[in-house]
């Protein structure tokens, strides 16, 4: 492995690149073009939503680098038949980097209905390498002594015309990654832990693009309804249509009208037959739809209660305390020794399903990943790499 000294210098700072806006279907076909003339054997890519600004996220911004060229595309302004053309061309290159690439793959997927074919994230390479600030700002700080604002970082990413310091914030998110990539790959390959990193790689694109959708008749359940009788539910189902409706209407993020927590909190206080009172913070004409649902709410018939039985079906664990501890232990001791977070090696809960008694072989070598099972002392070897 490379020492310390050596991963402490700073990288170049990536040379003057072709910075492009593309907000129409014909710039972006040139853009494409001009890219596959060039060495498209890796790309980079980022993307910017408005999660935070409005009730349906929508996918407001791709940035793309690939080369020399850097690109911040407009997908509000380009129709998806046209973007389906640079999907393809992400596809023709080697690998794409992301960072953080779970959230970006669930954009991709819910847009498009397909994520990349070969990506690679360079969060997963940063913390395979031990690093503790493995965010994207941090990285790019401590490789190349660039400060980055975080400004515009819950920024509204829907809104026309960006301003200059958004534009540059989505260049930026992009600007160092493939450098960056490319010096993980050197520290990875010298810590004998690239097979690692693409083997964790694969399998996070597996789950996302595999990752089953919350039923939509199940949306209301959200955390802390399993402390909530069938007469609770019944309460905060109906509290929560009233929110999507409300948000709905509004173009608003069901966040910035009333939480998950006090829809919980209002469905106890009802079944404790107390006063509800709207929060004060709701305008008036809200307000007085929720006391309008709430009285609803109030006469739905027993028959018509939710049912309890959708969670706690699964197979109750009996769990070997001693041996989780063994386990526990291991890790903690593997994780020291090679400078890794311990949950990279083996969460909690997979530790709890690897001493229980009453877990197949078959399915607690599924929970980890080949690296993983090496580690832990699961093929025949407590592996000692790195």
């Amino acid at each position: 492995m490379a020492s310390e000294s050596e991963h402490e210098m700073k990288l170049m700072v990536p040379a003057s690149l072709e910075e492009t806006i593309i907000d129409t279907a014909e710039a972006l076909e040139a853009f494409i073009e001009r890219v596959r003339a060039t060495d498209h054997r890796w790309c980079a890519v980022d993307t910017e939503a408005d999660s935070m600004h409005s009730y349906e996220t929508k996918l407001c911004l791709i940035q793309f680098v690939s080369g020399n060229r850097l690109a911040v595309i407009d997908p509000l302004a380009i129709p998806n038949e046209s973007l389906e053309h640079l999907l393809d061309l992400i596809d023709e290159a080697e690998v794409v980097w992301l960072h953080g690439a779970d959230y970006d793959m669930a954009m991709f997927r819910k847009t498009f209905g397909r994520i990349p074919a070969t990506v690679w994230d360079t969060q997963t390479a940063a913390r395979l390498l031990g690093v503790e600030q493995f965010g994207l700002a941090n990285l790019i700080e401590a490789n190349f002594g660039v400060k980055l604002s975080k400004q515009s970082q819950k920024a509204d990413w829907g809104k026309r015309p960006l301003p200059e310091k958004m534009l540059q914030y989505a260049f930026n998110d992009v600007r160092y990654m493939l450098p960056m990539a490319e010096h993980y790959v050197k520290r990875l390959k010298e810590a004998g832990r690239m097979d690692w990193f693409i083997e964790s790689c694969a399998s996070a694109r597996e789950i996302a693009a595999n990752r089953e959708e919350k039923p939509s008749d199940d949306a209301w359940r959200v955390t802390g309804w399993g402390k909530l009788d069938r007469q609770g539910l019944a309460y905060l189902r109906a509290l929560w249509n009233w929110r999507d409706e409300e948000c709905r209407t509004l173009d608003r993020p069901a966040f910035k009208l009333i939480s998950n927590q006090e829809l919980v909190s209002i469905s106890e206080r009802l079944l404790r037959g107390e006063r509800v009172d709207p929060p004060r913070y709701l305008r008036p004409p809200i307000a007085r739809r929720l006391i309008k649902k709430i009285s609803e709410a109030r006469s739905i018939q027993e028959s018509e209660w939710p049912r309890k039985n959708r969670r706690g079906t699964g197979q109750r664990l009996q769990i070997d305390e001693e041996e989780l501890q063994r386990l526990r232990d291991h890790r903690n001791r593997v994780a020291q020794e090679m400078g890794l977070d311990q949950t990279l090696i083996a969460a909690r809960a997979v530790l709890e399903k690897l001493a229980s008694t009453n877990v197949s072989e078959e399915e607690k070598n599924s929970l980890l990943l080949r690296w993983q099972r090496e580690l832990m002392g699961r093929n025949g070897s407590s592996a000692s790499q790195g």
